[in-house]
């Protein structure tokens, strides 16, 4: 049937034309018997649509195919099978839409709706049209076989629904099974066999498998494993992480929550990554994840090893549709041995806890009893009655508790060397006498201890030579001791005995004993402690009155032994002064009265012997001690009483005016103090001039602290000294902003040096004939972030003082030395540096001044250090050596201020100079008369200088008079103003360049 061509034109759909109606023939109805014939050997809707397109054939000689709708799911069936075309799966779906019979038709194919079935025959246009009106004839074959074919439908569709009812009901009864089994009361290996052997009911179930999965612990765990091939699951039914089984089929159930079935190379298609196989290869493997709330929470399994046996899409179905019920099973069941585990350990628990609340009740009332008896036994010891009624009234306490009718209360004497037995009853009229210690049961209790004896036990004693039985007396069935303990002494015992058989004690009545015997020691301890006490009370006021003497006496010394203790504590040992702590004490005392008082002042007199290091470093300390000794005395001598000196530390002494006219009486003895110090001395065969400089401080109510008071006196005595020595100052506000301001400009130098804000500004030295520089002098500067530069006069002082003044020097060493290239392009020039005493002092100043030439390459031989000479007087055996260590190696030195200082002619032929500057202060009075005598000086000077081959630069050069006058007198080089200002490196090179 060649049905692949068709057009894209639309179907026409033709209603059935009603053909007239003919009378039956022989033929028709030959043909109609042979019709019914082969009808009824069909019995399906295949066979029966066979024999209707044989038919359909036969009348119109075209190839023709019955297609049917096989359910109500809209798949199509074809008889015979053909490939459809696109246009005429169109033409058959419309068709079979058509509530009743009719043609549709494209003009080339055509589809003709039956009209008694829900199908159509399909075969060219001309052919159906040919075919219809025969259609409509009740009595036409083609029409008796399309209702044929309508009841062949109907039956198939009869039995697809009685198929469907009665898988449902098998599906229902398995089901009702599985409920049946979780609520029954089977353990869980006989409700998962169950389980097993209803899915065998629906399906082919001989390989099985339940798997539950933990989300919280991330494992899986094997529930049920039935499998023809491997015997036990992975993990052998235990917990099993799921990383050990990643990229499994299980893993891949678990985690994608999917159902998985074929072979392994379908099953390979289906996961969402690499597949690794574990266990025996299967021909056909189903799983189903058993989901809860869209997660899975387990999987169920079936395998076949056979080919022959597959699983489908329906199994597929059904197993997934069976696996939540399966798994409301399984937890209703874990659920319920839970539940029932639960409840069997809260029954133990209660039960438990009830057996323990029922010992609690009579350990309670016993406890109660015993806590009674206790008691009575203790208010006993308090009660006034006589020893005898004590021992009667605790005896009775005893047997509420216990059988006591034997009882006796033994104490051993206290030279421990007899055993007196204090009160006793005995049933058999036995006398217990006071004895010496032997090896009765009374001594083998206070020997070892508490014990219960039974009469074979006391024989079995006495054999093993414990005890001796003549010092046992009347034999008793049982026997129980206690010892009488107090602390770590054993005073007595208690024992109770029974002769009845019938009456044995034991670990309770022994607890009860040791509990009362305990009590009955302390009581009668405390007995004993009274009576003690009333006879030792006597003594004890005796003793008192003895020992308040000998004490008078002991707090008579102690208080003497304390104020020189004090006294030493609070005095110089080596002046007899009061020392540091007693005066500020004193200070204290005095600045809160004028608080108190709003009204009063005081002086302090700080100070200190001065040079009194070279005192000590020349003499000795022996003789520093008598100084201070001596300057002690002195400034004794200059005071009167309330009046305090004391010494702080050292050579540093303290003067505190309480009660004079401030501050005219401070001053005057300050006066007196300098002249009375300042008297010759003679100490260790020599006569010194001491001197001393004094600070003052007037102290009221304003001061909070006695230190503050220390600190503006002492700053006031350094200000002295700074002013000359033998001298004072009075303290005032400007003082302490000064020290201030010197604090803030060491805390700003640190940070300048930390901040690299130092560097060099250049001023040029020039040939006075031409103008032509032959140097450059380089000169700190400081480049404040905020006022600028600033030059060194400002904080020079200040850096040597606190000891950064070297490590500023080296910072411009080397930064000259690294911007001097800049300076001069034809490298003519030379640079001086600035050189303080301070590094002459360094024995390896040379050589850490050629290493930095090192780093920075430049030249030693366009190098010259700059010296005062100051540098000159202090050392000048290592200063020379020094220079000429430097001279050597080609570095220059010149001598800078020349005149201002001692000027010894000495120093220009012994020390290696190669530069001689003349002072500023002669140059500046050349503007005047060229014939002054400071014009005579400089003269003289270049004179010299030429004689001993120096070079001579005149510094401070303002005016042109100035250098014309200097000119005249042979002066070859000079600097100042009028050559050239200090500037910073980028000036130079600009005007160079």
């Amino acid at each position: 049937m060649a049905l692949a061509d068709s057009r894209a034109n639309e179907p026409r759909i033709d209603t059935m034309a009603k053909a007239p109606a003919r009378t039956p023939t022989k033929a028709s109805t030959a043909a109609l018997l042979d019709l019914l014939a082969r009808l009824a050997d069909a019995g399906s809707p295949r066979e029966v649509a066979g024999v209707l397109a044989q038919l359909a054939r036969e009348r119109s000689g075209e190839a023709a195919a019955v297609v049917w709708e096989q359910d109500g799911a809209g798949r199509m069936q074809c008889e015979p099978a053909l490939q459809w075309s696109a246009p005429q799966q169109a033409l058959v779906h419309t068709a079979l839409a058509r509530p009743q019979a009719g043609l549709v038709g494209d003009g080339i194919h055509a589809a003709l709706r039956l009209p008694d079935a829900p199908a159509v025959i399909v075969l060219p246009e001309p052919a159906a049209r040919a075919l219809q009106p025969a259609l409509a004839q009740p009595t036409d074959a083609l029409h008796v076989a399309a209702r044929h074919l309508r009841r062949a439908l109907e039956a198939a569709a009869l039995e697809g629904e009685h198929k469907r009812l009665a898988h449902s009901e098998r599906l229902q009864r398995a089901l009702f099974a599985i409920a049946d089994r979780a609520s029954a009361d089977l353990d869980m290996p006989e409700l998962l066999h169950g389980i097993h052997a209803i899915v065998g009911e629906l399906m082919y179930a001989e390989n099985f498998f339940i798997v539950l999965h933990d989300a919280r612990a991330d494992t899986l765990r094997f529930l049920y494993f039935v499998d023809v091939e491997d015997d036990d699951p992975p993990g052998n039914y235990g917990d099993v992480a799921m990383a050990t089984m990643e990229h499994s089929l299980t893993w891949y159930l678990l985690r994608d929550g999917k159902p998985l079935m074929g072979d392994a190379a379908q099953l390979a298609a289906q996961v969402s990554g690499p597949l690794r196989l574990v266990g025996t290869d299967s021909a056909d493997w189903l799983g189903v994840p058993m989901l809860r709330d869209g997660r899975a929470c387990g999987a169920i399994v079936v395998q076949s090893y056979d080919e022959s046996i597959g699983f489908s899409a329906d199994d597929r179905a059904l197993l997934e549709f069976v696996a939540s019920h399966i798994l409301t099973a399984i937890e209703r069941k874990r659920s319920k041995d839970e539940l029932e585990q639960r409840v069997r350990s809260r029954t133990f628990e209660l039960a438990h806890a009830n057996r323990a609340l029922q010992l609690g009740m009579a350990e309670r009332q016993h406890a109660q009893r015993l806590q009674k008896a206790l008691f009575q036994i203790a208010g006993l010891a308090t009660a006034d009655i006589s020893q005898a009624e004590f021992y009667r009234q605790a005896h009775t306490t005893i047997g509420e508790l216990m059988n006591a009718r034997n009882l006796f209360i033994a104490l051993v004497s206290a030279d421990g060397e007899s055993l007196e037995f204090v009160y006793s009853i005995d049933e058999t009229g036995e006398r217990y006498d006071s004895r010496p210690m032997g090896y009765g049961l009374s001594e083998y209790v206070l020997r070892t201890g508490p014990v219960i004896l039974s009469r074979d036990d006391i024989l079995a004693l006495a054999r093993d030579g414990e005890i001796d039985l003549e010092d046992v007396g009347s034999l008793s069935v049982c026997w129980l001791g206690v010892p009488l303990a107090v602390a770590d002494e054993v005073i007595g015992l208690i024992a109770v005995q029974s002769y009845d058989p019938e009456i044995v004690f034991g670990p309770a009545e022994h607890e009860l004993l040791s509990f009362v015997a305990s009590q009955v020691a302390g009581s009668l301890q405390r007995r004993r402690s009274v009576e003690a006490l009333r006879a030792s009370h006597a003594q004890l006021e005796q003793r008192v009155a003895e020992r308040t003497r000998e004490l008078s006496q002991e707090i008579a010394e102690r208080e003497k032994a304390q104020d020189q203790l004090k006294h030493q504590v609070m005095h110089d040992a080596l002046t007899a002064l009061p020392n540091r702590s007693y005066l500020l004490d004193r200070i204290g005392r005095v600045l809160r009265h004028f608080k108190r008082n709003k009204s009063g002042r005081c002086a302090l007199l700080y100070l200190d012997v001065d040079r009194f290091k070279v005192i000590n470093d020349s003499l000795g300390h022996l003789a520093g001690d008598t100084v201070l000794k001596e300057f002690a005395r002195r400034l004794q001598s200059c005071v009167r009483e309330p009046d305090v000196v004391g010494r702080l530390s050292g050579d540093e002494f303290a003067i505190l005016l309480e009660d004079v006219p401030i501050p005219g009486a401070a001053i005057k003895i300050a006066q007196r103090v300098l002249e009375e110090v300042g008297k010759p001395l003679t100490v260790a065969g020599e006569v010194i001039e001491p001197s001393t400089s004094i600070g003052i401080a007037i102290g009221d109510g304003n001061y909070q602290f006695a230190d503050d008071l220390l600190r503006d006196a002492d700053t006031a005595m350094y200000r002295a000294k700074k002013a000359g020595r033998r001298q004072w100052v009075m303290y005032d506000e400007s003082l302490q902003e000064n020290a201030v301001n010197v604090l803030a400009m060491e805390i700003k130098l640190r940070s300048a040096l930390l901040l690299d804000q130092f560097e060099p500004h250049f001023q040029p030295i020039e040939r006075l004939a031409d103008g032509a520089v032959v140097g450059y002098e380089a000169l700190l500067r400081w480049n404040h972030p905020v006022r600028g530069p600033i030059g060194p006069a400002e904080f020079m002082q200040v850096a040597i003082d606190n000891g950064s003044m070297e490590a500023i020097d080296w910072k411009m060493f080397e930064k000259t030395c690294r911007l001097a290239a800049n300076l001069d392009p034809e490298r003519k020039a030379y640079v001086t540096i600035n050189v303080s005493p301070l590094h002459f002092k360094r024995d390896d100043f040379d050589a850490r001044l050629l290493d930095m030439l090192k780093r920075t390459r430049w030249p030693a031989r366009r190098l010259v250090v700059e010296l005062t000479e100051g540098s000159l007087i202090d050392h000048p055996g290592e200063v020379r050596a020094t220079l000429e260590r430097l001279r050597a190696a080609g570095i220059g030195a010149a001598l800078d201020d020349f005149g201002t200082g001692h000027s010894s002619l000495s120093y220009l032929h012994t020390f290696p100079l190669r530069l001689l500057k003349i002072d500023r202060s002669f140059v500046a009075a050349l503007d005047g008369n060229a014939h002054s005598s400071s014009a005579k000086i400089v003269g003289a000077v270049v004179a010299l200088a030429r004689a001993l081959e120096m070079q001579v630069v005149a510094e401070g050069i303002e005016t042109a008079q100035q250098r014309e006058a200097l000119a005249a007198l042979g002066c070859d080089y000079g600097q100042g103003f009028l050559l050239g200002r200090p500037a910073p490196i980028t000036q130079w090179a600009r005007s160079n360049g």
